[in-house]
């Protein structure tokens, strides 16, 4: 947990001049969100045409903005609920549109991505429980960023197996496909012990 707020923090230092000057042009937060969004959409059309080094840098990039939308909210003052809820549902929009491009990808590949299909399905079910498990719990008044894999992780696979080429991309999704299952189990139990004796039902 720690390793990770201070790789975040890192980040958001190395960012610091870019938001400085978003700041200085009064560009709005939820700009940056949906320019993170039009990125997305287009790295997800560069997978599913099979370019997946294209779709893979596009993904850092669209991540970049992901991080700056947030910190150009707190830097300019204009944090909002509702402006953490639609970053958070754009984020799983994107997620969506590229385990959608990859299931296009495998399917217009000869042979028809038997394997790789239903793995891609699996990791996208996966990704949208851990999201779906923590945003459950702290709505019920839990902390449970808990587990193997939260999206920063997730992403980062992602970019490794498209940047890296087909065979890394098979086995980046096989992982995800496990790790996020196994994430979403830690989450579960995570809530269970947190809940244990209060009373709640289910």
């Amino acid at each position: 947990m720690n390793d990770r707020a201070t790789i975040k923090n890192r980040l958001r230092r190395l960012l610091d001049p870019c938001v400085s000057l978003l700041v200085k042009a009064g560009v709005p937060p939820l700009g940056v969100t949906i320019a993170g969004l039009i990125l997305s959409f287009a790295g997800a059309f560069a997978i599913a045409r099979g370019e997946l080094i294209a779709g893979g840098v596009l993904l850092i990039v669209s991540g970049v903005c992901d991080t700056l939308d947030g910190s150009l909210a707190r830097r300019s003052g204009k944090e909002s609920v509702f402006g953490a809820f639609i970053d958070s549902t754009i984020d799983r929009v994107a997620e969506l549109a590229y385990f959608g491009a990859l299931i296009m990808y495998y399917v217009s590949r000869e042979g028809g991505g038997r394997f790789a299909v239903p793995l891609v399905v699996a990791a996208l079910a996966g990704s949208f429980l851990t999201s779906y498990t923590r945003a459950r719990a702290e709505g019920l008044g839990i902390d449970c960023r808990v587990g193997l894999l939260e999206r920063p992780e997730r992403v980062a696979l992602l970019v490794l197996g498209l940047l890296l080429g087909r065979t890394a991309l098979f086995v980046v999704i096989a992982c995800l496909a496990v790790l996020t299952l196994v994430t979403t189990i830690q989450r579960i139990v995570h809530v269970h012990r947190m809940t244990s004796g209060r009373g709640t039902g289910v």
